[in-house]
């Protein structure tokens, strides 16, 4: 029987810090259907940083930008510009997850702690992940406000009444982490050896690659199965991968790509699509040949063809995917929207199409 070294319950939320927090959500909300439920700032007593909570599904970002000169984040934002600071993941014990993560290795970034507000008591500690992006452990069982202390629900008049449409999207699927050659199979074991995680599933440079690049990538998961991250590195190549090209824009490893589950891919892609997101595409010819590949599918392959949006299967069932644009000036953080019929693997007989298509962007980048 295995044990579950250290049981965790899910991706509680990410924690992005941004130049500009109050921009970036209403960005996340016009573009991608997320509702602004909280703020943090100076009118909540939060002296030093401003903070919004995005919410859609039982997905929660936070997004938080510096308020003064000496926030120690800005020179984070000066190398590696808006991205993923924190996996915060939820666990039944803060302090023994801390201690055990600890005992094999990892280093601690912030000690357990607890703050208390009016709402109740929340528990958190963090580590230290690949580059400088932490993994904080938390807890809210004893918490009822709207996130954490320090925030409150947000006023309506803060962005207005507008409507908006919100996209279907359900929950985070996986996330990908970029680290420098020769590094991946270091946070393969820091993943499996600290936190429990066993390795998923393996791609090399025969699996990733096109004529010009390649990468190999690992996927490792928790005990439980809810959490996913896939560990990209780079691989030999005629020309640079996209793995070089996030390490060199973002300033060194760091979260890539966040994928997004849907249960309806068509009216997410629609929606977001209406809403100006850009989308990687393939070419035609890929949905010509993608019949004889794939086999019988649900959806109408016309509607997908239209939306641009992939599929592939595996012994399970099928999935279909699509991948945006990067969503900063920097070439570095975009999302992957996924919806699974059964399948549980990453789309690998998409990889040479997708990647192709990466490389085309690259290529008017310049950076190729």
């Amino acid at each position: 029987m295995v044990t579950d070294i250290m049981p965790l319950r899910r991706i509680d939320h990410l924690r992005f810090f941004v130049g500009n927090a109050r921009q970036s959500a209403y960005f996340y909300r016009n573009a991608f259907g997320f509702d602004v439920v909280g703020y943090g700032g100076l009118e909540t007593g939060l002296r030093n940083e401003a903070g919004y909570v995005l919410r859609q599904g039982d997905i929660t970002f936070v997004l938080a930008s510096p308020l003064r000169e000496d926030h120690p984040g800005n020179a984070r934002l000066a190398k590696h510009g808006d991205g993923v600071q924190d996996i915060a993941i939820e666990v039944d014990d803060v302090a023994g997850s801390y201690e055990s993560a600890l005992s094999r290795g990892a280093i601690g970034i912030t000690p357990p702690s607890k703050l208390e507000d009016e709402f109740g008591i929340y528990k958190t500690a963090s580590i230290l992940a690949y580059g400088d992006t932490t993994h904080t452990f938390m807890n809210r069982d004893e918490y009822d406000g709207v996130f954490a202390p320090g925030y409150l629900p947000l006023d309506p008049e803060r962005y207005g009444s507008r409507r908006f449409h919100p996209a279907y999207l359900t929950s985070i699927d996986h996330l990908v982490g970029n680290v420098e050659e020769g590094q991946m199979d270091k946070w393969v074991g820091f993943y499996e050896r600290v936190m429990g995680f066993s390795q998923l599933a393996h791609f090399d440079d025969k699996d990733i690659s096109t004529e010009y690049s390649a990468l190999m990538s690992k996927v490792v998961q928790s005990g439980s199965g809810r959490i996913k991250f896939p560990i990209n590195e780079p691989a030999e190549g005629l020309k640079r991968s996209q793995i070089e090209e996030y390490l060199e824009f973002y300033g060194g490893p760091g979260v890539q790509h966040i994928a997004l589950a849907t249960n309806d891919i068509i009216k997410t892609v629609t929606t977001l699509r209406d809403n100006d997101v850009s989308f990687l595409r393939v070419p035609q010819t890929y949905y010509d040949l993608l019949p004889q590949r794939i086999g019988y599918i649900e959806e109408d392959i016309n509607c997908l063809a239209e939306l641009g949006i992939l599929v592939d299967r595996d012994e399970e069932g099928y999935l279909l995917q699509i991948f945006t644009k990067p969503v900063e000036d920097r070439p570095t953080v975009f999302f992957e929207i996924i919806q699974r019929h059964g399948s549980q693997s990453f789309g690998k007989g998409n990889f040479k199409a997708l990647f192709e298509a990466i490389e085309r962007e690259q290529y008017l980048r310049g950076t190729l």
